[in-house]
């Protein structure tokens, strides 16, 4: 039995055998480009899998070191690709520069870090592996371009249509490039610096030859724009760095705006911080301790039970302990299946983070349903859940050696939370206002009231819905 035959052999022991099948069937015949840096939603929708369990399945190919993992820095612009690194402690700047979009970006986790898996060279070696060999425009779709655009098959015969000039230059060297201007904007841009000129092509248009020189070096400059006139451009090129560089001159029009604004969904780094298995495997090498990454929106769940003292008192500690154990692997499997994460357990408190406000309130109603039936069960209402919902910005931190979260938007999480009574889901206007929970409630028949409440320690009223 081979390496590779071993690794899946252990794949398929921790992950879903199908999905699984379909990773080794990709890796046995698939294209390079398809082992590099695969999108895990668009690879479980190209193959009909379920998301969940597809990102799982990636993660532990990961672990046993099949794949290795990616987090990119994207910019929101144009989806090029600012920064990469192996793990997410790398980002660690507090803005990126897109030279090609002339803008900068305070990275947040929600839609600016991407996740992507690239097959292991122990594996399948393909030409990704070497950036540097890769065709220019292959370089462009395999490394400058992150999974979240839509980059057609026929991209050559999309490019054609807006590129003036693409060259290689290796260290060092100097090229000298003829071409004829339009009367358009005109960027050059190199992606493996990320240096940028831009042209404004405008006025009446010259027979004299016109000169630009630009060098490429590893500052990721932008410079100002300068005006030409339409008509014969002398181009001088010059590599400064040690690698090889694919500048390429092209049209600023609508063809290039069309082929940018493509986009698909692609793993973010805000869903996988709040995906079980993640946070299982990597609980302890998430972040730095001195890293806080901004996420725009999360949603936390609160959950705590009540009387729990009291049930020690009365059926002893062993039979307490084992129905509050109980208790948290059903909330735990029901975090999980809504696509969320338990964060931390704190005596007989949850608190888990979902991507998003309907997931976490379809995971509190079935959470109150699965501690009437655990009651049911054991013939007592011995499991009081107290649950309590809230959406906002927050930062991804490291605290007490695991990944966590800080905020307000915590604090009144935990605070709604606090003001449950037993089996009633407290939410806030955050939540109520989504239109998907909306949509869950009407078709569970659920019917909200609510009230205004001052939280302690927030300083202000907040509105709260309570769920019956």
């Amino acid at each position: 039995m081979s390496e590779v035959d071993v690794l899946f052999v252990a794949l398929r022991q921790a992950a879903d055998p199908q999905i699984v099948g379909c990773i080794e069937a990709v890796v046995l015949y698939g294209s390079d480009r398809e082992l590099n840096r695969i999108n895990a939603l668009a690879f479980a929708n190209e193959h009909h899998l379920d998301e969940e369990r597809t990102i799982a399945a990636l993660l532990h190919a990961a672990r046993i070191g099949a794949f290795e993992m990616t987090w990119n820095v994207l910019c929101p612009g144009c989806g090029g690709v600012l920064d990469t690194g192996a793990t997410l402690k790398g980002v660690v700047k507090d803005t990126y520069h897109c030279a090609l979009c002339a803008a900068g970006y305070k990275p947040t986790l929600d839609e600016m870090v991407e996740v992507t898996f690239t097959v292991s060279p122990r594996v399948r070696r393909i030409a990704g592996h070497d950036p540097d060999r890769l065709p220019p425009l292959e370089y462009y779709r395999q490394i400058f371009f992150s999974s979240g655009v839509d980059l057609p098959e026929n991209l050559e015969a999309r490019f054609d249509r807006i590129i003036l000039e693409m060259i290689e230059l290796a260290p060092g060297e100097k090229a000298f490039v003829s071409l004829k201007l339009p009367e358009q904007f005109v960027i050059i841009f190199d992606a493996v610096t990320h240096s940028a000129q831009f042209i404004d092509v405008k006025g009446e248009a010259t027979d004299e030859r016109q000169n630009l020189s630009m060098v490429i070096s590893r500052g990721h400059a932008l410079n100002e724009t300068i005006t030409l006139r339409p008509g014969m451009l002398r181009l001088t090129l010059e590599n400064h760095t040690d690698r090889r560089v694919v500048p390429n001159v092209c049209v600023a029009g609508d063809d290039l705006h069309d082929l940018l604004g493509r986009r698909r969904p692609f793993l973010t780094a805000k869903r996988l911080l709040t995906n079980q298995t993640f946070r299982e495997i990597y609980r302890t090498d998430t972040l730095d301790v001195d890293q806080r990454l901004q996420i725009t929106s999360l949603t936390f769940l609160f959950t705590d039970l009540r009387g729990s003292t009291a049930l020690y008192e009365r059926v002893g500690d062993l039979a307490a302990f084992d129905l509050v154990r109980a208790h948290f692997r059903v909330l735990q499997d029901i975090v999980a299946t809504e696509t969320g994460a338990v964060v931390k357990t704190i005596g007989d408190a949850v608190m888990a983070t979902f991507p998003s406000p309907d997931r976490a309130v379809a995971a509190a109603l079935r959470m109150r349903e699965a501690m009437l039936q655990l009651n049911t069960e054991h013939g007592s209402d011995d499991l009081l859940l107290k649950i309590g919902i809230h959406e906002g910005p927050c930062l991804a931190v490291n605290l007490n050696d695991r990944q966590d979260y800080f905020g307000q938007t915590v604090n009144i999480a935990s605070r709604v939370q606090g003001l449950a009574d037993p089996n009633v889901i407290l939410t806030t206007e955050a939540i109520i206002g989504d239109s998907q929970v909306s949509e869950i409630l009407r078709d569970s028949g659920v019917t909200s009231v609510s009230r205004m409440q001052e939280l302690q320690g927030i300083g202000r009223e907040v509105r709260i819905f309570a769920l019956s």
